[in-house]
């Protein structure tokens, strides 16, 4: 099963297209979860949200920062899910880039080890050193394309100057518009790709589904980074009203009750629906 058949049975399942980040940050952790209270915490939440989401994505970041003990609470909520939401979509937020050759570490760690189903990437160095990635057919591709951060715009605003691949009387623009028409026309054979489009740039977002037309677009910003979700919905929904996945973090899992955090936000996406 690929990427996109799983993710599409569980939005059906669950009527949901919201994705929790599980951003378990140790410093804002209660003590009574204990040693593990990374793994505690994350299954805490996973089992208050797993009926309401239609996947759960993990920032490497949150475990990386503290060594050997949260690259395995990593691996054991990856593990946890697996064996018990297996149905779920894990979506592995490593931000990943690097020459091919060292991509296929990424790979092995990301897939094989962690059993992730998607990962994000940078397009930076090009199609050829993530080929990798892209070579895993039954994987999720996701790359940054405009992200949500205010200062997104140094590179991704850029206006560059060659002739476009969806629009040829487009000579001008953006270089996250780019990246998006590289992805879609080039990149995308195995029909495995994805795009990050933030949140907090409704504006951008809208050109984007204008160029990749029904794919399937990762939205982070919701929530504690004030993206705007009915401007979001109305112009990143595509043509069969689904192909986002709403990611909410912070939003969700350092609420007083996450569960009706969850809920709320996916019973006001379905408004639109």
């Amino acid at each position: 099963m690929t990427f996109q058949e799983k993710l599409d049975k569980i939005v059906k399942k669950n009527k949901s297209l919201v994705c929790v980040g599980l951003d378990s940050d140790v410093t804002r952790l209660r003590q009574d979860f204990g040693e593990a209270k990374q793994l505690s915490f994350n299954k805490t939440i996973i089992e208050a949200t797993h009926d309401l989401v239609c996947s759960y994505k993990l920032n490497t970041a949150f475990y990386e920062s503290i060594g050997h003990e949260g690259i395995n609470a990593l691996k054991d909520t990856c593990d946890y899910l697996v064996q018990k939401y297996p149905e779920i979509p894990i979506i592995v937020d490593a931000k990943r880039a690097d020459i091919g050759n060292t991509n296929k570490g990424y790979v092995q760690f990301i897939f094989t080890y962690l059993g992730a189903d998607a990962v994000t990437l940078h397009p930076y160095l090009g199609e050829e050193a993530i080929r990798p990635f892209l070579d895993c057919k039954d994987k999720g591709i996701i790359i940054l394309c405009k992200t949500s951060n205010p200062g997104s715009d140094e590179f991704q605003n850029l206006q560059v100057s060659i002739p476009s691949l969806y629009d040829r009387a487009k000579m001008v623009r953006p270089l996250y518009q780019i990246v998006a028409e590289n992805v879609i026309n080039k990149w995308n054979k195995n029909k495995n790709c994805l795009l990050v489009v933030g949140a907090t740039y409704p504006g951008e977002l809208k050109e984007v589904r204008k160029i990749v037309g029904d794919m399937t677009l990762l939205v982070p910003g919701i929530g504690a980074q004030g993206g705007d979700l009915e401007a979001t919905l109305k112009v990143g929904l595509n043509s069969k009203k689904q192909g986002l996945i709403i990611n909410s973090s912070r939003g969700i899992i350092f609420a007083e009750n996450p569960r009706e955090e969850a809920m709320k936000l996916r019973n006001e996406i379905n408004k639109y629906l």
